[in-house]
């Protein structure tokens, strides 16, 4: 097998996943059968393609033959009569979906249902939607994963058990059920923006996807103040995404980013969409989130960079939002504000919370204060904590030389 073959099966897979699996489920009704079938296609791809040549629309090839397997399974097993009422498709009354037929945003609706938990709505369409693996998608909530391939399974099986329709709510139902699909749309980018393992910083399929599920959604309600803040969040943030790695693939902080790189359009879009968020009251987290992001895009210099108003920011979004990644941010905020120290004691404050105890992040920050205040040996340390926690090569490349460094001033006698 040619390595072209498997580089476009790939390709597909990040880039068509959803769409396949989304448009299986419409026929099954069944989001086992539909999954199955799905990976079906991509391995028959692969044993296909070597002879036939990649096809000009490789999504189409793939969600024909994911389509055409389920027909068989279904006949095959007298499914469809067994199976049809487990996922409703509820026609009685016409919803947004005839004016936007989006599978994806169907499937996106469907699995972040109100009978299922919080969490098993985002774990779900992570794994459903964008094809993360059940280890990806542990990380991404920093938990097990043990723990989470059960709660995937019990969440398929309580759409199976609860008839959850497969379709985007009627205009009157939209309101309740936004919040869970922001969350699902916010986690999905979050995860593409710096991917939790890999050679890749990004994974610009998560990070389009989830742009794209916002603007539909923002199409769907325009005048929702959720939607159109996290639509300026997602815009502001990917806006840096060309200048986060050099030309040899490292890392770049923010400090390092050349910021005439940065998309101008996004910005300019973002900036006016969280202007029109904030009008609107209260602010929602995510209008705050982008405030933040828009302080970051508005500063022509990082010396220029309002850290007070940033600071001010972070403790509006606390009180919205109470959470240690928060707390974390926000204290890597002060450091630049009241210097590293200040920065280093609200830290050492989070490190006996048990969510962040497998989040490199901490470390990581920690380090960095420790290296600023000339601390070497317990920068060393950190980054090393850091490191073992960390599973993106790029990141890793970056912690690695940071290690280097502080152990070079360790070997001069520093202290």
């Amino acid at each position: 097998m040619s390595d072209d073959v498997v580089a476009a099966v790939a390709e597909a897979h990040r880039r068509e996943w959803a769409q396949v699996l989304a448009a299986t489920a419409y026929l099954t009704r069944d989001l086992d059968l539909a999954e199955e079938c799905a990976q079906e296609a991509y391995a028959q791809a692969l044993r296909t393609w070597p002879q036939t040549g990649v096809p000009d629309r490789p999504g189409a090839w793939l969600t024909t033959t994911a389509r055409n397997r389920a027909v068989d399974a279904m006949r095959r097993d007298a499914v469809l009569r067994r199976t049809l009422p487990l996922l409703v498709s509820d026609g009685a009354a016409p919803g947004p979906e005839d004016v936007l037929d989006d599978d994806r945003l169907r499937l996106v609706f469907t699995c972040c249902h109100p009978a299922l938990s919080r969490d098993a709505q985002v774990a779900l369409t992570l794994r459903l939607i964008c094809g993360l693996s059940t280890a990806e998608v542990a990380r991404a909530f920093l938990t097990q994963e043990a723990t989470m391939a059960a709660r995937i399974t019990r969440a398929k099986k309580k759409i199976a058990a609860a008839r959850i329709p497969y379709r985007v709510p009627t205009p009157d139902q939209l309101a309740e059920r936004v919040d869970a699909v922001l969350d699902v749309i916010h986690l999905i980018f979050t995860t593409g923006h710096t991917a939790p393992i890999g050679p890749d910083l990004v994974r610009r399929d998560l990070v389009d996807a989830a742009v794209n599920l916002a603007r539909l959604l923002h199409l769907l309600m325009p005048t929702d103040r959720a939607t159109g803040a996290l639509l300026a969040l997602l815009l502001l943030t990917d806006a840096r995404r060309d200048t986060r790695v050099d030309a040899g693939g490292r890392l770049q902080l923010l400090a390092e980013q050349d910021r005439t790189r940065w998309d101008a359009r996004q910005i300019g879009e973002g900036v006016a969409l969280v202007t029109d968020a904030l009008r609107r009251r209260p602010p929602t987290r995510y209008a705050v989130e982008a405030a933040i992001a828009a302080v970051h895009a508005e500063a022509p210099r990082w010396e220029d960079t309002d850290w007070p108003e940033i600071v001010g920011l972070y403790d509006v979004l606390l009180e919205l939002w109470p959470s240690p990644v928060v707390a974390l941010n926000r204290a890597v905020a002060v450091s630049y504000r009241d210097g590293p120290l200040a920065g280093l004691d609200l830290l050492d404050s989070l490190l006996a919370e048990p969510a962040l105890a497998p989040y490199g992040y901490l470390g990581a920050a920690r380090a960095d204060l420790l290296r600023r205040l000339s601390r070497w040996e317990e920068a060393a340390a950190a980054y090393a904590e850091a490191l073992a926690l960390t599973d993106n090569d790029v990141e890793r490349e970056f912690l690695l030389r940071r290690l280097v460094e502080v152990r070079g001033h360790l070997m001069h006698g520093e202290l």
